[in-house]
């Protein structure tokens, strides 16, 4: 079965995650996803995409922690690097992108969704948050930046310092999320969103989108060996370990 559904109707490429119910990111999920994103890019028929679910209760829980934590250092980078590159790709996708989150988004799962031009959430009981710093690791620098960039350094600090998670209305105060909306309008909105702005001059689109997240994309290229790095290290560090093995319970 494969990991990402995929619909392509009037324009709007739907991509729908569909590992299990959480959703959990693996090495499978990124190739996936990436292969996905550069066949869209270079479609003339694709206006845009809806990033979403196949199931309402998680968009996506994250990272895979039970298929990752036993992986030695040097796999565990390749797993790392492979998705700190598709979260540039999501993040500079020349044409729109819109997060329809229907269930919960956390960690990597909300990582994929910040990545996004819009993120329009299901009211209820879904959460969204960054919850790293929890598990003893720093919130991957390309998400840092993004973060930053939509919700101010302010709420950004507050988000990554605490690592909670947000119902869709605190969400939507912070700026994590654009709209809050009926669990079934949110695919339907997100779509028309698409279509409305797939009615515009595509290379005017683009650049506009250029302009946004170039400068943030270069400050992430500089710096990102590097910070790589620390995460890696950290992610092998004795009370992480720890933490790992704790949040394992959850999946």
């Amino acid at each position: 079965m494969t990991n990402i559904q995929s619909e392509h109707h009037h324009g709007i490429l739907t991509l729908a995650l569909n590992r299990g119910i959480t959703n959990a990111i693996n090495a499978q999920v990124i190739a996936e996803l990436t292969d996905t994103l550069q066949s869209a890019q270079s479609n003339p028929e694709v206006n845009g995409i809806v990033l979403t679910s196949a199931n309402d209760k998680f968009f996506s829980i994250g990272l895979d922690i039970p298929e990752l934590y036993p992986l030695d250092p040097d796999n565990f980078m390749v797993f790392y690097k492979s998705f700190n590159q598709v979260c540039l790709a999501l993040f500079t996708f020349p044409k729109p992108m819109i997060a329809a989150i229907t269930g919960h988004a956390t960690a990597g799962g909300c990582i994929l969704a910040l990545c996004c031009d819009y993120r329009y959430i299901a009211e209820g009981r879904n959460v969204m948050g960054l919850n790293e710093i929890k598990l003893g690791v720093p919130v991957p620098y390309p998400a840092d930046c993004i973060l930053r960039s939509l919700v101010g350094h302010r709420n950004a600090r507050d988000i990554m310092n605490s690592g909670d998670f947000y119902q869709p209305e605190e969400a939507l105060q912070l700026g994590l999320v654009d709209m809050v909306l009926a669990p079934d309008k949110v695919r339907s909105a997100a779509s028309e969103t698409i279509a409305t702005l797939g009615s515009y001059d595509s290379e005017a689109f683009g650049i506009i989108k250029q302009n946004r997240v170039n400068p943030i994309a270069a400050e992430v290229r500089a710096q990102l060996d590097a910070r790589e790095q620390v995460f890696v290290e950290l992610w092998y560090a004795e009370e992480t370990r720890r933490n790992l093995t704790e949040a394992m319970a959850k999946f």
